[in-house]
């Protein structure tokens, strides 16, 4: 039986795949912003077959909080093998460019936050000698882009903290796992204009869940966005500050 925690349960990749989880019969401790909101998740979740859901408010940018959040969750599970980080925030750039406090809260919410807390699974399941941590990154992380360089910036941090973990965690049992979504249409993006390069929560979920049953360490979903930011990682500079994407 799974022992998971998930940061940003309340978000539309996080509550995809807790709703997989559930149908398992996985015990799960969610955390989001949104207090109302999770207690219809996880009520949905119980009714989905979870063998037990427990919920905790929780806002990332405040750091007192985050201090002992997996020994919360392992309490509660009376163990913890999984550490799963969804929780994101994708502002306008424009406002990001205009206001200290929104970018102070862009990299809070996915960077230093994130940090944090898997930093603490790392040190949990070391000890413990077997875990999985995964992460959700961003295809925004692999070069930064006009329109999104606070939120690339960020999930770019991650990824380098991503794969110092993999590194220090080598051979002591602890998978570790970059999720990196190119664009998904949520909550999140409802703004943005949609075509045929978006894929559905459920789809990315569905490579989510594949890719920690494998041990995978790096993903890219849908599995085309690897080509395509091989593409634009190689652009020459000179090239790639005049085009407008």
């Amino acid at each position: 039986m799974q022992q998971v925690l998930i940061v940003g349960g309340t978000s539309a990749i996080g509550e995809q795949v807790a709703r997989r989880l559930a149908v398992r019969g996985a015990m799960l401790y969610l955390t989001g912003r949104d207090g109302g909101r999770l207690a219809s998740i996880a009520d949905d979740l119980r009714v989905r077959g979870a063998a037990r859901v427990a919920p905790e408010g929780l806002d990332l940018t405040h750091g007192p909080a985050l201090a002992g959040l997996v020994s919360r969750a392992a309490q509660a599970l009376v163990g913890l093998d999984t550490v799963l980080f969804a929780a994101g925030l994708l502002p306008d750039q424009a406002r990001v460019n205009k206001d200290a406090n929104l970018l102070r809260e862009t990299l809070a919410v996915n960077a230093t936050g994130a940090m944090v807390v898997l930093n603490e699974a790392a040190a949990y399941f070391e000890q413990q000698g077997h875990g999985q941590i995964v992460a959700i990154g961003s295809v925004a992380g692999d070069r930064g882009r006009a329109t999104n360089y606070a939120y690339g910036a960020a999930k770019g941090a991650l990824e380098i903290f991503m794969s110092g973990l993999r590194q220090r965690l080598q051979g002591r049992g602890v998978q570790v796992l970059l999720v990196k979504p190119g664009f998904v249409d949520t909550p999140m993006t409802a703004d943005f204009a949609k075509g045929p390069l978006w894929a559905s929560p459920e789809r990315v979920t569905k490579d989510i869940v594949r890719a920690m049953e494998r041990g995978r360490s790096v993903i890219y979903t849908p599995w085309f966005w690897r080509w395509i930011m091989l593409i634009i990682r190689h652009l020459p500079e000179r090239l790639f500050v005049r085009l407008r994407f």
